[in-house]
């Protein structure tokens, strides 16, 4: 079993998609821990011999920890697969699974904790909360992700941070998570980990929320762009699934930079995430709705 944690936005899922891209004909079963009502990076996943289970409603380190055991063993009794590879959110803590597993699934050999890092959002965002010190320390394999955002005198800062927080984990540079996968796994001496003085988790997950905004029709992708270009400060992070009249998109942004890839999409999904994101979003629906295409006349 192979552990991805990361902050939001840091390139999780995009991870998952290189690794799945680079697995060939090795049988892979992916547990998905999404944030947000509507499952997005499930449905980005591609992959002949690819399993996916979602596990919604809550956070895998704390509220979800009977499921995602259950969820496991479900997985080993069903396709056998060669390799587990668990994406947690971004509010996870990973010791917490990482412990869980350790303790409570013997039939599983948890190979490495990979974590993410985000190089624009570390340079941008420089002090480290308590969520994010907690996935560093924890990791066995660092990803200095999106470093083509940054200089090399940041980027050296970065990682001298990392080394600071980490000095066991093997740091990796990344653009897109791209890094070679064998690089991933084959982590068999695992440091000694310290085991938290209590069970209760202190990450501030209820000050994360979000909302999402749907539709059937068509969304005018100008008038989308110019809303995503002010979205307000509390918004960190919002992707998901856009419909235009010219095409379908995969949406991505986080903290200011964002991106669109074509993506077939049927029809408009996207989720807002952030520290008191729900308090933007009757202005926010409303801005979106009103992007919508009317249907023509007689339709």
């Amino acid at each position: 079993m192979v552990l991805i944690a990361g902050s939001l936005g840091s390139g999780k899922t995009t991870l998952l998609r290189h690794l799945v891209a680079c697995a060939g004909d090795r049988r892979i079963a992916i547990l998905m821990n999404e944030f947000g009502e509507i499952a997005i990076d499930s449905r980005v996943i591609e992959g002949r011999h690819i399993r996916m289970t979602e596990l919604a409603g809550g956070c895998v380190c704390c509220s979800l920890t009977g499921e995602f055991e259950a969820a496991v063993r479900e997985i080993i009794q069903a396709v056998r697969p060669e390799l587990i590879v668990v994406e947690t959110t971004g509010v996870a803590e990973p010791d917490a699974v990482i412990f869980d597993v350790e303790d409570n699934l013997p039939e599983v050999r948890l190979d490495s904790a990979i974590v993410i890092a985000d190089a624009d959002g570390m340079v941008r965002f420089p002090d480290l909360g308590y969520v994010t010190r907690s996935q560093f320390e924890a990791a066995d394999v660092l990803l200095i992700n999106k470093i083509d955002l940054v200089s090399e005198d940041e980027l050296t800062d970065v990682e001298a941070r990392l080394r600071r927080v980490s000095p066991d984990a093997a740091i990796f540079r990344t653009r897109r998570c791209e890094v070679d996968i064998a690089l991933l796994f084959g982590v068999e001496e695992r440091r000694d980990r310290r085991r938290p003085q209590t069970p209760i988790h202190a990450h501030p997950e209820t000050e994360v929320t979000s909302f999402a905004f749907c539709a059937d029709r068509p969304l005018d992708r100008r008038r989308f762009e110019v809303i995503v270009e002010a979205l307000p400060p509390e918004v960190y992070r919002a992707k998901g699934f856009l419909r235009c009249p010219e095409g379908g998109f995969l949406f991505n942004f986080v903290a200011g930079r964002w991106d669109l890839e074509p993506f077939a999409a049927e029809r408009t999904e996207v989720v807002f995430i952030g520290r008191g994101a729900d308090a933007t979003q009757a202005s926010l629906l409303s801005q979106l709705q009103a992007c919508e295409v009317p249907c023509p006349t007689g339709s």
